[in-house]
């Protein structure tokens, strides 16, 4: 068992991709991520963009299940919402910086090492991947609108849809960890090479 897991393909001990579960994941939490960000959806005229909630649900997706799911369905359900929303510009930079964003929450969280169901990491994590949306929407809207407009809108970004994000996914984190683990904890061994001693009581 533990040579076929070993052979498995993984991206810093996450699987990649590969198997019906995970890819559910990814469908299930990437429309979760889509709806979220279009139900409270608040137009910036002086960038054409909007402010959203939708990175609660990308750190959260990260949080819970690591880099690979997280920055997928982060990526994917983001730039959709872009898309039926109307804001086709901005699609193609959300899928990268959603995706990123999910991915450097996933790293530094590692939940495949977590054996509580909060960790000092999970701050540390949605402070970061928060501050690579905040970042790369900047730079972004700086080569669409210049400097100043950019500017207006990365108050906004950091103010709401940072602080909201955090926020958010940090209160709904434990109670999720704790229903997956106590209900279905064997999912995880379809996402990552699972520490036997993680779910030890």
């Amino acid at each position: 068992m533990n040579e076929l897991k070993n052979n498995k393909k993984t991206f810093f001990g996450y699987y990649l991709p590969t198997n019906s579960l995970s890819l559910s994941l990814i469908g299930i939490f990437g429309a979760l991520v889509c709806v979220i960000t279009m139900v409270i959806a608040f137009p910036i005229p002086a960038t054409n963009g909007y402010i959203n909630i939708g990175d609660a649900m990308v750190m959260l997706t990260a949080l819970l299940f690591g880099p690979i799911i997280g920055g997928i369905a982060g990526g994917v359900g983001s730039a959709l919402a872009d898309l039926f929303l109307g804001y086709v510009l901005y699609a193609p930079a959300t899928l990268i910086i959603k995706a990123l964003e999910g991915i450097v929450v996933g790293l530094i969280v590692d939940p495949k090492n977590i054996t509580k169901r909060f960790s000092y990491r999970d701050i540390i994590g949605v402070f970061i991947g928060g501050l690579v949306m905040v970042i790369g929407y900047f730079i972004y809207e700086i080569i669409l609108y210049g400097l100043y407009a950019a500017i207006y809108e990365v108050i906004l970004n950091g103010l709401i849809q940072y602080g909201l994000g955090i926020l958010i996914s940090l209160l709904l984190t434990v109670p999720l960890r704790k229903g997956l683990d106590e209900s279905i904890s064997q999912i995880y061994e379809k996402i990552y090479l699972v520490d036997e001693q993680k779910f030890a009581e």
